[in-house]
Parts: structure tokens; C-alpha cells; sequence
């Protein structure tokens, strides 16, 4: 069973969201990096750009594949974890803390309220699981 922190809302495309006033900081999820594997680049978004509710927004690359990265709300990017640059490997190690992707300033905080909660999350995987 996958790690699904209680603290955060997730989307169905396995980022996670965690609001800390009117910025939310995501990151891609527990299942999602161990689905992925080896996580050996990403491509991160920059400070300034204007981001659309589950769009892409960069990626994540591992040896299996190169997956897109989907913002879970619209708004403009506030922050960037830079640090992913030289070490990729810590959205495998600490997906839901050092390995963060990058912070959004909100633009409508009812998008945040509407993401799935943690009992809907680990419903979807299960179920992807089954």
C-alpha cells in the first residue's frame, strides 16, 4: 500500500497538493514515484509561470518513461525545489518533502477544495491495483 499523508488533497493524475495559506506546494505521489522508479530528471516549471488547473506543467523522467507533471490548480508559480536539478533521486526518496516539485500561488482556492482527500486517493489506487 502506498504512503497517502493525510495532510494534502491529491488529484487523479498522482500530483499532490498541500495549501499553506494561499500557496499550495506539490509534488508528485508515494504510488506515482514507485510506478515511475528511478527518478533520474525533472523538468520543473519556472518562477513567474502562469499555470492551468491539470495541465502540464513539466516532467518527470525516469529510465521506464517520461511522465508529464499536471498542475492541480491554476495560478502562477511562486517557487521551485532547484535542488531536483542535481538531485532527482529525491522525489524517490521524500516525495512528500524534500522532493517537492514547486509552489503555486492559487488563483482560486475552490480548485484546492475540490481535490480528492486522502480516503478518495488511496480508493483510486486501490482500485488501479485491483
Amino acid at each position: 500500500m502506498s504512503n497517502v499523508p493525510g495532510d494534502r488533497k491529491y488529484t487523479k493524475d498522482h500530483e499532490w497538493a498541500k495549501a499553506e495559506g494561499q500557496v499550495i506546494k506539490v509534488g508528485i505521489t508515494d504510488y506515482a514515484q514507485g510506478h515511475l522508479g528511478d527518478v533520474v530528471m525533472v523538468e520543473l516549471p519556472r518562477v513567474g509561470q502562469v499555470v492551468a488547473a491539470h495541465k502540464t506543467f513539466g516532467t518527470v523522467e525516469s529510465p521506464k518513461s517520461v511522465s508529464d507533471l499536471f498542475s492541480p490548480v491554476s495560478g502562477t508559480v511562486t517557487a521551485v525545489n532547484d535542488a531536483l536539478d542535481a538531485s532527482p533521486e529525491k522525489v524517490n526518496a521524500d516525495c512528500y518533502g524534500e522532493g517537492w516539485i514547486c509552489a503555486i500561488t492559487v488563483a482560486d482556492s475552490s480548485e484546492y477544495d475540490g481535490l480528492m482527500d486522502a480516503a478518495a486517493y488511496e480508493a483510486l489506487i486501490a482500485s488501479l491495483d485491483a
